[in-house]
């Protein structure tokens, strides 16, 4: 008994430091990657800007060896036995590929939408509107899922519309009022992301709770799926592109940072539900709300806030965190603790 009490503090400790580390990580890859694309779209560092279709392929060609590392290491004992587990769980089951090609063509579109949209749009307020995905997935769940919602996580999704339309209202300012268009078509592009965002996460998860599989051998067929249709969209979107200036034209290091963080970003969401809650998952997307509007503002200086913008960043920050919070038999059964 007396080693088993340390024990279970040690074990306790390391439980409480992952969590608070994969929320630590979370924040820094969401905020960097929302940066970094940014600065990489609008910075003009490069001679010619490089093609969002060959950015969005070779991410997702990172994450698939990515899981084949991890499959590798956790669930096969050689690169033998890899291929084997691959032959038996992938290239024999046409018909998973096919089911997991819906999603794969969502998550294709979405990702060449998000570098149209940090294209037009500050990074502050496109982080802000790209919260609109919790409202997308909380109606996909209810309809595709058959998931119920409390009172509160109502109000958190009316909370969080207002704020995103106060976000967009017009500044008095001359120079934002020039570029009105083009943020209408940011806007636009976010909020088709987020529709895709939302169908095909939960279309996703409606698989996975039907299947024997794991979760990294479902990410490396939909991987597949990602890999082929981007491919398409660079020869349909930018062939002639291609043809002319080569596949990397444009490429500089800071693109090739942000192709790492978009293909490590569903893996690091997948740690911190592991090891934190979603809790803390809706507290490290308000911080990195506030880290992006702050480097937005000092240090890229594209944001210039109006107290529309102020008014409704808090209301999506407050919407984001009263949605996150479980039910309450849920917190009367964990006692009073919420973090």
């Amino acid at each position: 008994m007396s080693t088993l009490v340390p024990a279970l503090r040690v074990g306790s400790a390391v439980s409480v430091s992952l969590k608070y580390v994969s929320l630590c990580v979370l924040v820094i890859q969401t905020t960097t990657l929302v940066l970094t694309m940014r600065y990489s779209r609008t910075s003009g560092v490069a001679d010619r800007l490089y093609l969002s279709s060959t950015a969005v392929f070779l991410a997702e060609i990172l994450k698939m060896f990515i899981c084949l590392v991890v499959i590798r290491f956790l669930e096969a004992s050689s690169i033998l036995g890899l291929w084997k587990l691959l032959n038996e769980e992938v290239f024999t089951k046409p018909k998973e590929l096919l089911k997991l090609s819906i999603p794969a063509i969502l998550y294709t579109i979405q990702n060449n939408l998000l570098f149209i949209a940090l294209s037009l749009l500050d990074a502050a307020t496109y982080q802000v509107t790209y919260q609109l995905k919790i409202l997308t997935t909380a109606i996909f769940s209810v309809f595709l899922l058959q998931k119920s919602l409390v009172r509160v996580q109502w109000g958190a999704l009316v909370l969080l519309m207002i704020g995103v339309a106060l976000v967009q209202m017009p500044s008095s300012s001359d120079s934002q009022t020039a570029h009105r268009p083009f943020s209408i078509i940011g806007l636009l592009a976010v909020l088709c992301a987020c529709c895709s965002s939302g169908f095909s996460g939960v279309y996703f998860e409606k698989i996975l709770k039907g299947s024997k599989q794991s979760l990294w051998i479902r990410n490396v067929q939909l991987a597949f799926g990602g890999i082929l249709f981007g491919l398409v969209g660079v020869f349909t979107n930018d062939y002639q592109a291609v043809m002319e200036h080569g596949f990397l034209q444009g490429y500089n290091t800071l693109t090739w940072i942000t192709i790492c963080l978009q293909a490590c970003g569903g893996l690091v969401i997948g740690v911190v539900v592991k090891y934190a809650d979603n809790i803390l998952k809706g507290f490290a997307t308000s911080v990195s709300l506030v880290l992006s509007a702050v480097v937005s503002f000092y240090v890229l200086k594209d944001l210039h806030p109006s107290p529309y913008f102020l008014a409704g960043a808090s209301l999506v920050i407050f919407a984001t965190l009263l949605y996150s919070r479980p039910p309450p038999q849920k917190l009367r059964a964990h006692g009073n603790t919420i973090l």
